[in-house]
């Protein structure tokens, strides 16, 4: 290399040191900010009890709209099933979600006992009508309602349930059924919720096994039998009902009771072992939005939200559902799990 080419070399990076001395740093500014506004990124694992197409059609699809530099990881399963895995998980000190939404807010206490939730305040939470924890260890991100259900294809009009003493009447004997709380984690909390209630307590459970009361493992049973008229009324999830409803056209229909339904806050939290914390914050600010609770709604459910809609096929609001709605003590269901399940099974499954 000769020196007049050396020279122009020199005056080059010379001038590449003043330019990154002055105009380089607002250019690395710029970038910075460029990142920011992407928002999160990294990977986060969600645990939750919602069906899986639902999952499949609203929740992943509107999450990755929300959030799309984070890779979603879903597990999807029962509450008893995802209790069992997280039990195993924290036994073996490697707990594998960073966030969890299911279904009983019982559950998430025991959590908390624990030292295992991440207590996080969300933005979103002035909008949100039912109880969070009193330390954000979890918040109430979908609402599940336990109601009864019939065939109005099968059923004169007198024979409709308008309440859930109804379910004890002769005409419905051996005609009614209900989900195992063995397996299901809002059957469990609408055992514990009526057994605690002094218009129903232990004895409307005996009065309903005399009644003939089935005991089914899952939601399909159930469904299938009061379209084939094997069941006149059931108690089972609104959802399924105004799923099948819209979806399939199905002639059942859902009796909001009288003396109220038994609703569920059905809970979103934050494992203190996340590796990315931020993305699951956000995406626990993202669930509580406007538009993560319509994904919530589309799947059926009600919205935690003031300000969203029911969902198609309902023509009840969440607060005046939740007004008569029957009180539910989730700190007896955490701490009297076993013995609740125990009285259950001896009274109606024996």
């Amino acid at each position: 290399m000769n020196k007049k080419m050396m020279g122009a070399v020199a005056m080059m990076a010379m001038a590449a040191v003043m330019a990154a001395g002055c105009g380089g740093g607002d250019k690395k500014a710029a970038g910075t900010a460029g990142d920011a506004k992407k928002g999160p990124s990294g990977e986060v694992t969600v645990y939750t009890s919602m069906y899986p197409d639902i999952i499949d059609k609203y929740s992943k699809p509107s999450v990755a709209k929300a959030l799309p530099n984070v890779k979603v990881n879903w597990f999807q399963g029962g509450t008893e099933k995802i209790k069992t895995k997280i039990a195993g998980e924290v036994k073996a000190n490697k707990i594998g979600a960073d966030v969890l939404m299911v279904a009983d807010p019982s559950y998430y206490l025991t959590l908390k006992k624990q030292g295992l939730l991440l207590n996080h305040k969300s933005k979103e939470l002035e909008k949100v009508i039912l109880e969070s924890d009193k330390d954000y260890a979890w918040l109430p991100v979908r609402t599940l309602n336990m109601i009864i259900a019939y065939n109005k294809d099968k059923l004169a009009k007198e024979d409709i349930p308008t309440s859930w003493a109804d379910l004890t009447l002769p005409k419905y004997k051996g005609k009614i059924a209900m989900p195992n709380p063995m397996l299901s984690g809002t059957a469990y909390v609408m055992v514990g919720a009526m057994a605690d209630d002094s218009r129903f307590g232990w004895d409307y459970f005996k009065k309903l096994k005399a009644n003939g009361l089935r005991v089914e493992e899952g939601n399909s049973a159930i469904q299938n039998k009061l379209l084939t008229g094997e069941y006149m009324a059931a108690v089972i999830l609104e959802e399924n009902i105004l799923k099948l409803q819209e979806t399939k056209k199905e002639p059942l229909a859902v009796c909001y009771p009288k003396e109220g339904c038994i609703l569920i806050n059905s809970p979103i939290g934050i494992l203190k072992t996340t590796k990315n914390p931020e993305a699951a914050k956000a995406m626990v600010d993202w669930w509580l939005t406007p538009e993560g609770q319509k994904a919530i709604t589309a799947g059926w459910m009600h919205s935690v939200r003031s300000d969203v809609e029911p969902p198609h096929g309902s023509n009840m609001k969440l607060a005046d559902l939740n007004k008569i709605a029957l009180k539910v003590n989730w700190e007896k269901l955490a701490t009297d799990e076993a013995q609740i399940k125990e009285k259950f099974r001896t009274i109606v499954m024996e």
